[in-house]
């Protein structure tokens, strides 16, 4: 689904130069630090990302805006999302796998750690005892 009005929106813009852009259709511009500027076009707003350079169609339906991605955004997304599935299902698949061995600690293991930290814990309330102030008070 293309959009005619926004590809000759988006060429406009990078082929015209920004004075003579600025006189003829007003630019909402972000302050230093803020993400998007914005320009306004025939039935909304193109919206740049300026930490990216994205480009977004943006428009106010029933007092909701609404940005669409670009045709390469979405292509890019759904090549994302479509990466990350593949790999999720070799994840799954790999996990799963008969005869893999756990990595899960075992008994010996877990009773040993176990050990440590009440050794830990018990050297701990000896030191505090031997430094809390006699008498009760603090």
């Amino acid at each position: 689904m293309h959009h005619p009005k926004l590809l000759l929106a988006l060429a406009a813009l990078s082929l015209a130069p920004a004075p003579a852009l600025a006189g003829e259709t007003p630019s909402i511009v972000a302050p230093e630090g803020e993400r998007f500027t914005l320009q306004q076009t025939e039935g909304g707003f193109l919206r740049m990302n300026k930490d990216t350079g994205a480009v977004s169609f943006c428009s106010v339906k029933d007092g909701v805006s609404v940005c669409r991605l670009s045709a390469d955004e979405r292509t890019a997304y759904e090549a994302e999302i479509e990466r990350l599935r593949a790999e999720n299902a070799r994840l799954k698949t790999a996990g799963a796998a008969p005869g893999k061995p756990s990595t899960l600690p075992g008994e010996v293991e877990f009773e040993k750690a176990l050990s440590f930290t009440e050794r830990f814990l018990r050297r701990i309330m000896r030191l505090f005892k031997e430094e809390a102030p006699s008498g009760g008070t603090l």
